[in-house]
């Protein structure tokens, strides 16, 4: 049996199928991803949406009969294959689409949990993901499911079978580039970006022919890089040591690893970039653009439209890769086209999502420290006191001054996606409370080696908790409401017209609150960590909620003393899915 497996994983298991045939499936249609907020019956993108405010109109499941919900059925991811599960799923059909770690992908039914086919990436020997072997999501378009692998490859799927109808290379993942991210549809075209912030890799946008994989357009995010259009050279972003010195810029950093949100009225895609490498800021004088910024990127050609830069000259990895999030934000009696991100450095920003204008920035954790404050353009007041020291000042050249500096380098808020209610007009914000002891140290590129010339150990900056589930008013700039959580929150949100929010926690638990009080009004133990991002949907004439759960991703692997925190979490892999009863939900 042994030899049997090896012989399927150098093979790369095209597909594995248990022979059901799958229902009628039709085709995604453009129409169908711009209208998934609307559409209670699917999910096809990535956040509910293009805007990924997480936001479902269904409202039959709701505090009052919230007690009745119930699992309907768990499916294993299987094997030995666990760590951590990030994944948000999409239904269509009656099929649910989950990826799992390792580069995976599943076809459930949605109705009974029974697979429908399997398909395992091949993954060479020294691929480099920073953050464990996860992968938060896949994409669907006409009759096809898209993913992203460890080994920074993009795969088309037949939604049907799971056979390969194409496989195309990102980039070369012994330099670094690996890819988790879930892909955008925009226009016919597969929008991704790339992994390996860690690595000196140079961050970039690109798209696809959906149908083909072929590539259209390449924008680097980093100043110096040429763009591509249609496999010519096109403009470069920005201009060669505007801000950056000497060939910094070529080993920059700046990686887009989470994927953008899409605004069809205004035709922009919006994409937040990572921090810029090295990590020793004294290596590289300057704001370095365009990493740690949030992007305004034409999708017909990848021009940039707009930029703005959280944290210029980062010297604590506050990526500023987080979501930006499009709404309407109702101001002084006027509808304001805005967008909202709750970024690595503590700070939630709104901006004006026509031109990138800065409107506000409000910490939405506790004792931040490493600026005083942001000014009027939306640029950080720096307390160089706070920022790590230069190795070659110090007396043996080997280790510059710490600092204890808030928040720590896993951000207010990580990966884990927010959500917005339009109901409510609150942003749901999944947050951490930590600092962290940072020191920089001599460090110089080597392809496919870590670029960070930092030390570092994160601490909890409270004794009682470190998650901090936060309902934000973006108008008044207020907290309105706050569930605290023993360990670290790492899963995403998701919220609905019923009142209800959703997310879950390493404890095992996926969770339910009041939408406008955050009073907890139910949870189910899932028995491993909840990291990934929780979906509703109407089926048969009842709401269904689905999650994957399965502990892991970057706390257990770099969260230092906040790691002890999750000490004896078991590890997993698997889909939950829930069902409100029609004869519970008429009571």
């Amino acid at each position: 049996m042994r030899v049997r497996n090896q012989f399927l994983t150098a093979v790369g298991l095209a597909a594995l199928s248990v022979g059901l045939a799958l229902p009628a499936i039709a085709e995604v249609t453009e129409q169908d991803i711009l209208n998934d907020a609307k559409t209670p019956g699917d999910v096809v993108t990535y956040g509910l949406g293009p805007q990924a405010q997480r936001f479902s109109p269904l409202k039959t499941l709701n505090r009052d009969n919230i007690k009745g919900l119930v699992p309907a059925w768990s499916f294993s991811f299987g094997g030995e294959k666990q760590r951590g599960q990030e994944s948000q799923a999409l239904v269509k059909d009656g099929v649910l689409y989950v990826t799992g770690s390792y580069s995976r992908l599943y076809a459930v039914d949605a109705r009974t949990g029974e697979k429908k086919w399997e398909y395992n990436a091949r993954l060479p020997e020294g691929i480099l993901p920073c953050c464990d072997v996860v992968n938060r999501g896949a994409a669907l378009y006409k009759d096809k499911v898209y993913f992203g692998t460890l080994d920074a490859k993009l795969v088309a799927l037949d939604q049907k079978t799971g056979k390969v109808v194409w496989r195309k290379d990102i980039d070369d993942f012994k330099s670094g580039y690996s890819y988790t991210a879930a892909p955008m549809i925009v226009k016919g075209k597969i929008i991704t970006g790339v992994s390996g912030g860690e690595f000196g890799v140079v961050g970039r946008v690109e798209a696809r022919d959906a149908e083909t994989g072929e590539i259209v357009w390449k924008r680097p995010v980093i100043e110096g890089h040429m763009g591509e259009l249609n496999g010519k050279p096109s403009t470069m972003t920005g201009k060669v040591n505007e801000t950056w010195p000497g060939d910094t810029w070529k080993f920059g950093g700046g990686a887009t690893w989470l994927g953008g949100t899409y605004d069809p009225e205004l035709n922009l895609i919006y994409f937040g970039t990572g921090n810029p490498g090295p990590w020793n800021s004294a290596l590289r004088p300057g704001d370095n653009k365009w990493s740690a910024s949030r992007l305004a990127i034409n999708p017909d050609n990848g021009e940039i439209v707009w930029g703005f830069q959280t944290t210029p000259h980062d010297g604590w990895d506050y990526d500023g890769v987080n979501e930006f999030v499009p709404f309407d934000m109702q101001k002084d009696g006027k509808t304001v086209k805005a967008g909202a991100t709750a970024d690595r450095n503590g700070f939630f920003y709104v901006l004006d999502r026509t031109n990138g204008k800065f409107l506000s920035a409000t910490p939405f954790v506790a004792n931040i420290n490493w600026a005083k404050g942001i000014d009027e353009n939306g640029r950080p007041i720096y307390d160089d006191a706070n920022r790590p020291g230069d190795p070659a000042k110090s007396e043996d050249g080997k280790k510059g001054k710490a600092v204890y500096a808030t928040p720590g380098f896993l951000g207010g808020k990580n990966w884990n996606p927010i959500a917005y209610s339009p109901d409510t007009r609150l942003f749901y914000v999944p947050a951490n409370e930590w600092g962290m002891d940072i020191w920089n140290e001599p460090v110089n590129y080597k392809k496919g080696a870590a670029y960070l010339g930092a030390g570092f150990t994160i601490k909890p900056t409270f004794d009682t908790h470190i998650g901090s589930l936060k309902a934000i008013d973006p108008a008044t700039k207020k907290v309105v409401w706050e569930y605290k959580n023993k360990a670290p929150l790492w899963a995403g949100v998701l919220t609905t017209a019923g009142n209800l929010v959703f997310t879950g926690t390493p404890e095992g638990f996926l969770k339910a609150f009041d939408a406008k009080t955050g009073e907890e009004v139910w949870k189910f133990q899932v028995g491993t960590g909840v990291v990934a991002s929780p979906i509703t949907w109407e089926q048969d004439g009842e709401q269904w909620i689905g999650v994957a759960a399965g502990w892991g991703g970057a706390v257990p692997l770099w969260g230092g003393e906040v790691a002890k925190t999750t000490a004896g979490i078991n590890q997993g892999g698997s889909f939950w899915a829930f069902r409100l009863p029609k004869t519970v939900a008429a009571r």
